[in-house]
């Protein structure tokens, strides 16, 4: 038998593999509004994106984007592009030695890589800063613009003294010997009814201006300190309180009470009775004088 023979192709040169062709079924295709080929054409398209999201997850997890960012970031600041000056507006009162220490201790000094958000929010923190606007100017140079709170007020809470600001936010500690001429509110809590107190007085514009203190008695009610040198004496409650103050206004206003050496004004009766005291020699009992509104 003569021997069967083989053709083979030339050692080498084997026909390269076609690649994979993604194809949508034919019973489905015969569905879809699209011919055979545009199908297959789609679902090609839609296996391409979603390789290229499995890839984009891949580098997400190994941080790849972030690092290479951040090598951008060091690239332009390399270029000329660092921190080199810190510009601070706005400071009227307050240290900026502080600003200036937070505003340099950042991880890195590239103008791109900077996050001014980040330097907003901690100074925000600091009780004089009431709001801050933070910005770079190219090439070199952080510009932070402070705004500043106004002192309104000292708090005094056992042997701590503090300025306060309207709102009645801390600022700043205040040694006695440099006590600037502003109201004193004494008592635990007193700063966070600052507002609050405000409003009171402003029912009694007469007697706002010779105010000299104000104790925030068992975090519950007001006695309030005159240059007259008078205390008067306020129920609990601000409706309560309101409405004593308004009528003492008025009073004094008709009658003349402050400036005649009384001790204090009690307007805590709920019969909106008035009790006040008189000065007395030592060892004196105190009797009290009630004074009706007529």
């Amino acid at each position: 038998m003569s021997a069967a023979h083989v053709r083979r192709g030339a050692p080498g040169r084997s026909k390269p593999k076609k690649p994979a062709r993604v194809s949508v079924p034919k019973k489905l295709a015969s569905k879809l509004p699209v011919k055979q080929a545009q199908a297959n054409r789609l679902a090609g398209w839609a296996f391409g994106l979603f390789v290229l999201a499995i890839a984009g997850v891949a580098l997400i997890a190994l941080d790849v984007p972030a690092k290479v960012g951040l090598a951008a970031g060091e690239a332009v600041g390399d270029a000329g592009f660092r921190v080199k000056s810190i510009d601070v507006r706005g400071i009227r009162r307050m240290d900026p030695r502080p600003v200036y220490e937070l505003a340099a201790d950042q991880k890195t000094t590239a103008m791109p890589l900077l996050d001014v958000t980040s330097i907003r929010q901690q100074l925000l923190e600091y009780g004089w800063v009431k709001d801050a606007r933070v910005s770079r100017r190219f090439p070199d140079t952080l510009v932070i613009d402070i705004v500043e709170r106004q002192p309104a007020a000292l708090w005094q809470d056992e042997d701590r003294l503090t300025l306060i600001d309207a709102e009645g936010v801390v600022l700043d500690r205040v040694p006695v010997s440099r006590m600037p001429d502003l109201p004193l509110l004494i008592g635990k809590g007193a700063n966070e009814h600052a507002v609050a107190l405000d409003q009171l007085l402003g029912k009694a514009p007469a007697l706002k201006p010779q105010l000299v203190s104000a104790t925030w008695v068992g975090e519950r009610r007001w006695n309030l300190s005159l240059q007259t040198g008078e205390t008067i004496m306020l129920p609990e409650g601000e409706t309560a309180a309101a409405t004593a103050l308004t009528r003492f206004a008025k009073m004094d206003k008709s009658a003349g009470l402050l400036g005649r050496g009384y001790i204090h004004f009690d307007l805590r009766r709920p019969d909106k009775t008035m009790t006040v005291r008189l000065p007395r020699k030592p060892g004196e009992p105190i009797v009290p004088e009630p004074v009706s509104e007529s």
